[in-house]
């Protein structure tokens, strides 16, 4: 059986007068679990459902497995393999992960941890003699970028060229052509080909080339599985800048504003900080940075609870919603740092569960560590603050603080 959900409740949601706080309406959405759309696509909000069918082998990635084609800018290029299905995804997950973690280079994330909060230190420094703070430009922002600029081999002074082409790039993955203007299209697809024509100019440099950062060793890889194209490196890489640091802004920004929400929490992680770890299992949980993964495809008809959803169907999972289920966590509205059983969907589950999450979740810790321990007396200037325009990857633009 397939219910028609009231079709108001997911343009709200997409709505930025939501995006300060879309927790009401995603429990609206629960109501209809797996709801069928006007335009044909489904939508699914609640735990169960969404488990199971991130774990399904009949969802695809894959943008030509829908029957209808999306205006989509991965694909009018090499899709990098979040986009593309087993076995493909799993080889090319797999060349990448042999210079990114286990088993090849098991101590990368943790090896970096003394140089992580050397960047969290530096930028805290600079805070000196400053009232007014903005956690988004002055830290959250600049600590996953020289981060993910070291891992990948990128020139940290190339920034301000490559945030210009990202924005774009992330204003379109929500595109709608029923409210947005085709310059929002045309504006991401270009700036993917900008952005893939820059790395791959570096990854020229790159062949033949002793290095330890991520772009040589893919270059000169020679596993038993043999080395990427050059156009799946690019791929490779375009994918980690962008998800490498965006994500983790929002995680960082979205985990201080519920900790200066939440005073009694930021005072006993400031005695405790060991609560860290568990505090940002709980964050990724209530404050996810990824909110929706916008479209999915089923390869063939797929049982979704009561519903059969056609193949070749639009899928939408909101996977934020899934991880306030009263049907699975109890409470779900509570920010809980010592909640227990907490298999939230912040990074995703299956197959294409977050890659990057072990590093995500240490430049956290230390980050939102750090910056309790050493700023007292931090006020909120605006709250709610300003977010960003995107309801998939959501989380302020600006978080600005007062030190009193």
């Amino acid at each position: 059986m397939t219910t028609i959900q009231t079709p108001d409740i997911l343009p709200r949601i997409l709505d930025y007068s939501a995006r300060a706080d879309p927790y009401p309406l995603y429990a609206e959405l629960r109501r209809t679990p797996v709801a069928l759309q006007e335009d044909g696509s489904y939508v699914i909000s609640t735990y169960r459902e969404l488990a199971d069918i991130l774990h399904n082998p009949h969802l695809s990635s894959d943008v030509r497995n829908l029957t209808h084609p999306m205006a989509a800018a991965e694909a009018r290029t090499t899709p990098s393999f979040i986009n593309v299905d087993p076995p493909e995804h799993d080889r090319l997950r797999r060349l990448a992960m042999r210079h990114f973690g286990p088993p090849h280079t098991p101590g990368l994330v943790s090896g970096m941890e003394p140089d992580l909060r050397a960047i969290v230190s530096g930028l805290i420094d600079d805070f000196e003699g400053k009232q007014r703070i903005d956690i988004v430009d002055d830290f959250a922002y600049p600590f996953p970028v020289t981060v993910i600029c070291h891992l990948l081999g990128v020139p940290r002074e190339d920034e301000p060229r490559f945030h210009v082409w990202v924005n774009a790039i992330i204003e379109s993955i929500d595109y709608n052509p029923k409210t947005d203007p085709q310059e929002k299209l045309d504006n991401g697809v270009q700036a993917t080909k900008d952005l893939r024509q820059y790395l791959g100019g570096l990854l020229e440099q790159r062949h033949g080339r002793p290095g330890d950062d991520l772009l040589t060793r893919l270059a000169n890889d020679d596993g038993p599985e043999g080395r990427m194209t050059d156009a799946e490196i690019v791929s490779t890489a375009n994918l980690l800048l962008i998800a490498g640091h965006e994500t983790t802004v929002n995680l960082i920004t979205n985990g201080m504003l519920t900790l200066l929400r939440h005073p009694e929490v930021l005072q006993r992680l400031r005695a405790e900080p060991d609560l860290v770890v568990r505090l940002v299992e709980e964050l990724l949980r209530y404050e996810p940075p990824v909110h929706i993964i916008p479209w999915r495809a089923a390869y063939s008809d797929i049982s979704v609870g009561d519903t059969v959803i056609p193949k070749g169907s639009q899928i939408m999972l909101m996977l934020a919603s899934g991880s306030r289920d009263p049907d699975r966590f109890h409470d779900p509205d509570r920010f809980d740092p010592d909640r227990q059983d907490n298999q939230h969907l912040g990074f995703g589950s299956g197959i294409h569960l977050c890659f990057g999450g072990p590093m995500a979740r240490l430049e956290t810790q230390i980050a939102l560590t750090e910056l309790v321990r050493r700023l007292d007396g931090l006020s909120l200037v605006t709250d709610p603050p300003p977010y960003r325009p995107s309801p998939v990857l959501r989380g302020p633009i600006h978080l600005l603080v007062d030190r009193n």
